[in-house]
């Protein structure tokens, strides 16, 4: 079966549509219109300029060029792990705690996938490399950034119980341990949900993606069931290691809760 290439056309048909929902939250006052545009000009650019890089990556297939590329869309990641915090860590620790524990659990993950599991040869190839990490860094940082938030946000709520317990004699593991469970646990919730409501609720992206292309339904599946279990396994290791730095965070040496290390 052969793609059918889409016009600027058609993408604009597509765009008018957003634009109607803008007129629409305008219309009935709900304030979003302005960010749901800027969103979508966003989406544009980006994906277009990423297809202009993909399309000269595909052509030399520099390692340099494709580590380059991965390094940039995990600092992006990380930027916007801190963004998302209504309660954020001071300094380099903002960025870098979602940052380090992207890269531990989404890099591990993909370059495991390649070489162990897909058998890519090299395994640094653009055409999986990419859009794997893309995935996984994706749906890894929307688990960490709703893991950190829970955690900061309780950790600042229940700061009186947390102190009481350093009182007690509790360690900082043990006085912040029922809040990093409940950090996790939060964090794990969307690819759960994902996994629970794949191919009875939804179509996911890459599948759909692959029999737009004309690629056999089945095989679509395959990859599609392959990419939900690794961003399962990326997003529960990545928010693991965030929520266990950012907690460690929280107190100093002396074990006192440091709340003065957060940016509200």
């Amino acid at each position: 079966m052969e793609l059918i290439r889409l016009s600027a056309l058609d993408l604009g048909l597509a765009a008018s549509l957003v634009l109607l929902l803008a007129i629409l939250s305008f219309r009935l006052s709900l304030g979003v219109e302005r960010k749901l545009l800027i969103a979508a000009l966003r989406s544009i650019v980006q994906l277009t300029l990423l297809g202009l890089v993909l399309k000269s990556l595909f052509a030399q297939s520099h390692p340099l060029f494709i580590a380059a590329l991965a390094l940039f869309m995990l600092f992006m990641a990380g930027y916007e792990v801190m963004a998302r915090q209504a309660r954020r860590f001071s300094g380099a620790w903002g960025m870098g705690v979602g940052t380090l524990s992207m890269f531990i659990s989404s890099f591990s993950v993909t370059i495991l996938a390649l070489n162990v599991i897909i058998q890519v040869e090299p395994w640094y190839s653009v055409q999986y490399l990419i859009p794997l990490l893309g995935m996984l860094l994706g749906n890894t940082m929307s688990g960490i950034a709703i893991s950190l938030d829970n955690l900061t946000h309780n950790a600042w709520q229940q700061r009186h119980q947390i102190e009481a317990r350093l009182m007690l004699g509790h360690d900082w593991h043990n006085a912040i341990e029922e809040i990093r469970r409940n950090a996790l646990r939060s964090g794990l919730i969307p690819i759960i949900n994902a996994m629970a409501a794949a191919g009875v609720v939804s179509l996911p992206g890459m599948m759909t993606g692959q029999i737009l292309a004309g690629s056999p339904p089945f095989e679509a599946a395959k990859y599609q069931i392959l990419i939900l279990l690794l961003i399962s396994a990326g997003t529960g290791f990545g928010a693991t290691a965030a929520v266990w730095l950012g907690s460690r965070r929280l107190f100093d040496e002396r074990q006192r809760l440091r709340l003065d290390r957060l940016n509200s």
